[in-house]
């Protein structure tokens, strides 16, 4: 079959599918960026009613909770590191998990979520709780978000070219679309929770529609023809990314070092709002002593070439860029903990001297575990 033969797209509905599934990408994060304010309404310490309209929520922000003032930066932490780590991860997963269970699987959870953010509106949740599953909630979103991008610009792929521009378009409607409804909101003077439980239902709706947009795709003959045609024959992009990852030409530098390093960062920054476990806790030198655990997992990775150690247990790349996420992030996390504690545990006057030794001690960490790491992977 050729390009000739194909059949036309009938009323441009596959275009306008594939429009509704662009806007569907981006409009969860952006409802969630844009009702900021809903959001800061409830970490309030001590909280406000929630009878107060939006604008007056704005405007009543001169003692600002611990919590009300971090929501920014956690927020945008707690979007872009799942955003890019599900991003790198779909790009190993789109072939062992099916495009229809990645598309539609992801819709669902991005509606539940929402689903369960507008009947949290109308329930009365203490501040630091209603903190966590907001963030919990952040992530969900972007993770699922990041893989039903990808799954989506993989699918239109297969289309002609043209296919890929109602994916741009409907995302850029997103944030449009999100900021004209949080105007609406505010222009409504409604109270608070009507605000913000019609503003994360006109989400759901949109959701919902992307989902059944989704679900009458493969009734279209258009559709149908270009999916046959992609299943009797590998496409050239397939080819060259398997040539790709043959050499390696990339992996190393965006799963090793660009992963690690932002990672750890995370790790690092986590810190910031949150210092568990406590200085004195027994859970932290457990928690240290359980990364060792991570040296026999890398060498039963697909390392190659090997010599001595033929057992891999993890053949798939993507087991790799899994045990690097929480490696380096558990690294990050933990080594800043210990560099915070470690100075309060002695006196005031030897705090600096503490200070030095730990930054001394850590640097001959990194230097012995760079000589050891020869032994490893002569063992390898």
């Amino acid at each position: 079959m050729t390009a000739i033969n194909a059949p036309r797209d009938k009323y441009n509905a596959v275009w306008i599918i594939f429009f509704i599934l662009g806007l569907g990408t981006l409009l969860p994060w952006n409802f969630f960026m844009t009702a900021t304010m809903y959001f800061t309404s409830r970490l309030k310490d001590p909280p406000t009613e929630l009878s107060s309209n939006w604008t007056a929520n704005v405007t009543a922000g001169e003692h600002r909770s611990v919590l009300e003032s971090k929501f920014n930066n956690v927020m945008t932490l707690c979007a872009m590191v799942p955003l890019l780590i599900f991003t790198c991860l779909n790009s190993f997963i789109h072939q062992r998990i099916p495009q229809k269970l990645r598309i539609s699987g992801s819709l669902t959870v991005i509606l539940v979520v929402f689903l369960l953010t507008a009947v949290f509106v109308k329930v009365d949740v203490d501040p630091l709780p209603f903190f966590v599953l907001t963030m919990v909630k952040i992530v969900c979103i972007n993770s699922f978000g990041a893989i039903l991008q990808g799954s989506l610009f993989g699918l239109a792929g297969i289309l002609p070219a043209s296919y890929t521009t109602p994916i741009m378009s409907g995302q850029g409607l997103a944030g449009t679309f999100a900021a004209f409804s949080m105007i609406c909101a505010l222009a409504s003077g409604s109270e608070l929770q009507d605000s913000a439980f019609g503003y994360f239902i006109t989400a759901c709706i949109v959701i919902l529609l992307a989902i059944m947009s989704y679900l009458a795709l493969p009734r279209m003959e258009f559709f149908q023809y270009y999916m046959e045609t992609s299943r009797a024959t590998p496409s050239a992009d397939e080819e060259n990314k398997m040539d790709l990852l043959k050499k390696e030409k990339y992996f190393i530098p965006v799963s090793c070092f660009l992963l690690f390093n932002i990672m750890d960062w995370a790790g690092r920054s986590l810190t910031a709002v949150c210092m568990w476990p406590g200085k004195d806790s027994i859970w932290l030198p457990i928690l240290v002593g359980l990364r060792v655990i991570f040296i026999p997992l890398f060498m039963l990775c697909n390392v190659q070439p090997r010599e001595t150690l033929q057992t891999v247990w993890f053949s798939h790349d993507a087991w790799y860029i899994i045990f690097m996420i929480f490696f380096s992030f558990s690294n990050g996390y933990l080594a800043s903990l210990c560099m915070c504690f470690g100075p309060k545990k002695v006196s005031q006057h030897e705090a600096e001297t503490a200070g030095a030794i730990m930054a001394f001690f850590l640097s001959l960490g990194l230097a012995l575990g760079a000589a050891i790491s020869f032994g490893f992977r002569a063992a390898i």
